[in-house]
């Protein structure tokens, strides 16, 4: 099972926590906190994720359990933040493999590469179709994915495959819901994802990113005359 918690640097941006653990030990307590909601949610879902049900397995007391997560709403979002981090630090890597590679089908690469973490991210699986969703996570998930959707940018950028402007950040978002409405249904139907829907959303996103890039070719072709 991965680790929510790798390190605590995100959990500073947790408006769910009450504060932010400074010492190794509080840092510690925090992360174990945090790996026995996971399993949790991934055995039970998102219903079985009551504070007094994770301090007991935790092996910590209710008190100083909400010194940092005061509620199960907390809990989610404190979870959903750190899925969020790993899934953007993903990206982050894929921008720069995307220049020093000069990828050929960055639909393709983007499509296996984030399929593959969906397969081993049971909790974020757990958390992705549940129902106990607080509006804070709602919220935090919308600007997640206009931050996945400007990496969708960075990748086009770097491929030297579009223009930078307005039409093209709406582009990349529009892209970013669909690819992410496909993969849940794609998940849905089969834990290891449904290959077949699948690769319809790769036919689909090339058609749709390639006729941006086709447009930004034109202008290029135009400009140089």
């Amino acid at each position: 099972m991965a680790d929510p918690i790798a390190d605590t640097d995100w959990a500073a941006g947790v408006a769910s926590l009450r504060r932010t653990p400074q010492q190794a030990r509080s840092k510690a307590r925090l992360a174990r906190v945090l790996e026995t909601a996971e399993r949790v949610l991934v055995e039970e879902g998102v219903e079985a994720l009551t504070t007094t049900r994770i301090a007991a397995e935790a092996r910590v007391s209710v008190g100083s359990l909400y010194q940092y997560l005061p509620d199960r709403g907390a809990i989610i979002e404190a979870l959903a933040a750190g899925y969020f981090a790993k899934l953007e630090a993903a990206m982050d890597d894929l921008v720069d493999a995307a220049a020093a590679q000069r990828w050929a089908d960055p639909v393709g690469i983007l499509i296996d590469a984030f399929a593959s973490i969906y397969r081993t991210e049971h909790g974020f699986r757990a958390l992705w179709f549940g129902s106990g969703l607080t509006e804070q996570t709602r919220a935090a998930d919308r600007e997640h994915k206009r931050r996945m959707a400007d990496g969708i940018r960075r990748i086009l950028l770097a491929l030297d495959l579009a223009e930078d402007d307005e039409a093209l950040a709406r582009t990349c978002h529009a892209a970013m819901l669909a690819a992410d409405a496909l993969a849940q249904e794609a998940f849905r139907r089969d834990r290891a994802g449904d290959a077949a829907l699948l690769d319809e959303a790769k036919v689909m996103l090339r058609g749709y990113l390639g006729e941006v890039a086709e447009r930004y070719r034109g202008r290029t072709r135009q400009g140089d005359r």
